[in-house]
């Protein structure tokens, strides 16, 4: 009972030295992998990078202490990241602290998703993502996630547009129109080292090598290179009014926010006091405000952009203070530094006494140092709501993506899994997280699988893990300033190269056609709907189901035949010549509601086209269930039977069946003489008074009935 409520006991069962010394190295190891992967998948989930090794903390540690995978690494993942940031955008600015306190929200409801689960065993609900719909998903996500990572890798800045592709024919405009170089040199760089020690020294950490070389040379060369300024040292009148009236937009659209809550207030009111007038008014000044906001978010977009645009060269002046001119209008006669110089503009106000100019490339910047606070997030029941529908889907797709890890490790060190364990897992690692700061984890494949090469014997390896992440955040974030988001961008860009796995589209329609017909609807309406990702999952999860209820509304109804080997099988597939006064059918499915009357119609389409026949036998082997209205339908279809003069039997009933036929007596109405135990006897036994009276020269089933019956 202990083990099973504390999965982490059985870890010390005959647990020794060189185990612990295994899980040591296994658990450092994954620390070197995890920690500059968790601040790339925590600035791809909209979150400041920090934010990431808050999320490689605790839910580790918890996930391996109360989940049932001893191997498996849990912490920040690349789509689970996307998605956070997908559900998040709409309601509040990536990055902003309302957006923030939504992302630990967010992670509290996909934990306690996911810890119900577990305790009512229902592990069994990740089933309704089928495996094409999640493949399809996958492969968009990891070209979703890779492209938007683009803007960091050229070191451009650009609004993101209301669908992904948009956002990325921004990025290849300003791209185009100037990219930073010394930026794309950091990615492409760490994409040479992490491509290169993976391929001929895989051994090596080639992610920490990539970062810690890419860090290093950031600090040699001030890579970063960034200065504030008065708005009187640019010399251009258009960049300082544009910066004037992008300001004025921005204090608009704060103020109309204002304005939004306090109607939405005074519409609560009037609903809650029935204030019908009231509440109709308070509705039409949403709509008004709401459309006063988007004119006004346009504009400031606008201004972004053009101000983004604007490229300027700095020239030294004799005080030591720099003065700003757009590229190709500096003054005959004055020298520039040689560097191209960018107004660093973001969605609030900037500061006309202290504007950031841009100089260099991107760094992290400034990572506080220490533990982050234990506060549990805000439970306000609108935005639970709101944000439910996300979390459940996180949960599926996160846990999925975990125990199908969990499921390949567990088969090669022959473990014992517990998929629900998992669930509980997972959920106190969210929930426990979500505490301490954490957005939304789940189980790493990649972190997994290092976990496995390492060694890893117990989940103890995965405590060690959060030791080293728990040092790190104590005693060396000040190391991480200087680190390049394009390398954060490569890192990322990387490790989803591993997602895309076209074979899986072959290898479902091999399957079942319409599989891979989903698989590619999935992915096709993944990318088209990027980033409202949870559209894709919703459409490619209806198909499935829309398929599994087409297929149980009409399973399959075969007509057997003798083959050259003796054995029954589907006359029309194999083109075996039938018998005319006998039909051997096999019903495929179970016999309920949704297609009862089509065991109704198949049957009768029978009797229409088989003028000779004298005998029916219905094959029930595949008929696993049977509820009231399947019953309903047996019974008529033995009356239309013998109504029309023929006779019929019931082969291969299994018991669970048969106990309902002889409830509903409907046992007694067929007859205890034509239930047979297997179609063989049923065949046999009838066959002679079948042809009794027949004309057929040479039945097919007379060879079928002499070897049987003398076996």
């Amino acid at each position: 009972m202990l083990t099973r409520i504390f999965p982490f006991l059985g870890w010390f069962d005959k647990y020794s030295n060189t185990a612990l010394r295994a899980d040591i190295i296994s658990g450092l190891t994954v620390a070197l992998v995890l920690i500059p992967q968790s601040m790339a998948y925590a600035q791809l989930a909209g979150m400041p990078a920090y934010y990431g090794l808050y999320a490689s903390l605790l839910p580790p540690l918890v996930a391996a202490l109360f989940g049932s995978s001893r191997q498996l690494a849990t912490g920040p993942v690349a789509v689970v990241s996307l998605m956070t940031a997908a559900s998040l955008e709409p309601l509040a600015t990536a990055g902003s602290p309302g957006f923030i306190a939504y992302a630990l929200l967010l992670a509290l409801l996909v934990g306690a998703f996911q810890f119900l689960l577990g305790v009512l065993r229902l592990g069994l609900v990740v089933n309704f993502l089928s495996h094409p719909v999640v493949n399809g998903f996958t492969n968009a996500a990891a070209i979703i996630i890779a492209s938007s990572q683009l803007s960091k890798m050229f070191g451009v800045y650009v609004d993101k547009a209301s669908l992904q592709y948009e956002t990325i024919m921004r990025v290849v405009s300003s791209a185009m129109h100037y990219s930073h170089l010394p930026t794309l040199g950091m990615g492409v760089l760490a994409f040479a080292i992490m491509m290169g020690l993976k391929r001929f020294n895989p051994k090596i950490p080639n992610v920490l090598c990539a970062v810690v070389i890419t860090t290093v040379l950031s600090w040699a060369t001030g890579f970063n290179h960034d200065a504030k300024i008065n708005i009187s040292a640019i010399q251009d009148t258009k960049a300082q009014t544009l910066i004037t009236e992008f300001n004025e937009t921005v204090r608009g659209i704060e103020q109309l926010a204002k304005k939004r809550t306090d109607i939405s207030v005074a519409e609560d009111s009037a609903k809650s006091s029935k204030n019908v007038i009231g509440y109709y008014d308070a509705e039409h000044d949403l709509n008004v405000v709401a459309y006063e906001s988007k004119l006004l978010n346009h504009k400031s977009h606008l201004y972004r952009e053009e101000l983004r645009n604007m490229l300027f060269s700095g020239v030294a002046q004799a005080d030591g203070t720099i003065n700003y001119y757009l590229r190709g209008a500096v003054p005959a006669g004055m020298t520039s530094d040689g560097r191209t110089w960018r107004i660093k503009v973001g969605n609030k106000i900037l500061n006309p006494e202290s504007l950031t100019m841009m100089g260099g490339g991107a760094v992290v910047g400034n990572v506080p140092s220490g533990f982050p606070p234990i506060v549990i997030p805000n439970l306000d029941i609108k935005v639970i709501l709101k944000l439910l529908p996300f979390a459940i889907i996180i949960s599926l797709l996160g846990f999925m993506e975990a125990i199908s890890i969990a499921k390949a490790m567990a088969a090669k060190t022959g473990q014992r899994l517990d998929p629900n364990q998992e669930l509980i897992g997972q959920g106190l690692a969210n929930m426990l997280g979500a505490c301490t700061s954490s957005y939304p984890a789940s189980g790493s494949f990649s972190r997994s699988a290092v976990n496995l090469q390492s060694g890893a014997v117990t989940g103890l390896s995965s405590v060690f893990t959060s030791l080293v992440v728990a040092v790190t955040l104590l005693f060396f974030t000040p190391l991480l300033y200087h680190l390049p988001q394009a390398v954060l961008a490569a890192v990322i860009m990387m490790a989803v190269i591993g997602l895309i796995n076209a074979s899986g589209f072959l290898h479902a329609w091999k399957a079942q056609k319409f599989d891979g017909a989903i698989s590619v609807i999935s992915f096709l309406a993944t990318l088209a709907f990027a980033p409202h990702l949870d559209k894709g999952i919703i459409i490619g999860v209806t198909l499935s189901l829309a398929v599994f209820l087409y297929k149980s509304m009409r399973p399959r109804v075969v007509a057997l035949a003798n083959s050259d080997d003796y054995v029954l099988r589907d006359a029309s597939l194999h083109g075996l010549r039938e018998c005319a006064h006998m039909a051997v059918v096999r019903f495929d499915g179970p016999l309920f509601f949704a297609n009862a009357s089509f065991l109704e119609e198949q049957i009768a389409r029978r009797l229409r086209e088989k003028k000779d026949l004298n005998h029916l036998i219905l094959v029930c082997n595949g008929i696993n269930d049977i509820d009231a209205s399947g019953e309903e339908a047996l019974s008529l279809v033995v009356e239309t039977v013998r109504s029309a003069g023929v006779d019929i039997s019931l082969s291969g009933i299994n018991e669970a069946v048969l106990a309902v036929l002889k409830r509903t007596h409907l046992y007694e109405k067929i007859g205890k003489e034509n239930i047979y135990s297997n179609t063989e006897k049923a065949l046999c036994q009838t066959h002679e008074k079948a042809h009794r009276d027949g004309t057929e020269p040479n039945c097919p089933l007379s060879d079928y009935c002499s070897i049987h019956s003398n076996s």
